[in-house]
């Protein structure tokens, strides 16, 4: 198996990904900090954030191999993935769909996801080689649209990100979501320096995406 292909299936394992936006890197770290202790060790952080790619570098020499999952998000164009890739990003994520980024992304083995709104775009995402797409902003639809996609798709692996939290992530996961991307729902406590809550949610999280599987497991 390629470490491309490992990427993708620990992040399809754990099931969700953690979006990291802060308004600096010590505050971006030490969420990243709390949602691994919570049990989220797939890491997305954004280019919103201010010298997101020493944070990614940081966090890249923090942890060991197999620890985290680290991922760069709000990736606009194919330099800013290479700069992201260069300081340790595994996995690119993109808020919409843009060819050189995912080319570039293939060029260097690299799993890419990016953001699409309509079936159009998902066939043109998957047709030039985009790992997962990323149904976004995901509050614009309901889970049902995975049922939707998968209809004329079925091959297609989806995260939507955007308005998921702990009431409706068990609906998108039995919709078929291979994971979901989540911000705000699961980070906000960093806000008030509450970065304890952040951990206990991610607890919550995987504790629901397991109790999800494992009753479509048992029904299946």
């Amino acid at each position: 198996m390629s470490n491309k292909q490992s990427i993708i299936n620990k992040i399809c394992e754990v099931g969700i990904v953690s979006v990291v936006r802060a308004e600096s890197s010590d505050k971006a770290l030490q969420i990243a900090d709390a949602c691994i202790e919570g049990g989220i060790p797939s890491i997305e952080i954004t280019f919103t954030v201010p010298r997101a790619h020493k944070i990614i570098s940081d966090l890249a020499h923090n942890y060991l191999p197999g620890e985290m999952i680290l991922g760069a998000g709000t990736v606009l164009d194919a330099e800013t993935a290479r700069i992201a890739i260069l300081s340790g990003a595994q996995y690119i994520v993109m808020p919409y769909f843009n060819k050189d980024v995912v080319r570039l992304c293939n060029r260097y083995a690299i799993p890419c996801m990016p953001g699409v709104m309509t079936i159009k775009e998902i066939v043109e995402a998957m047709e030039s080689g985009a790992d997962i797409v990323k149904l976004f902003p995901g509050e614009m639809y309901n889970p049902g649209m995975i049922k939707t996609i998968k209809g004329p798709l079925p091959y297609a692996q989806i995260m939507p990100t955007g308005g998921v939290d702990l009431d409706n992530i068990g609906e998108w996961i039995k919709a078929g979501a291979v994971a979901v991307g989540v911000g705000s729902s699961l980070t906000r406590g960093a806000q008030s320096g509450d970065y304890a809550s952040i951990t206990e949610l991610g607890r919550k999280f995987i504790a629901k995406i397991k109790e999800t599987r494992q009753l479509m497991s048992s029904t299946s």
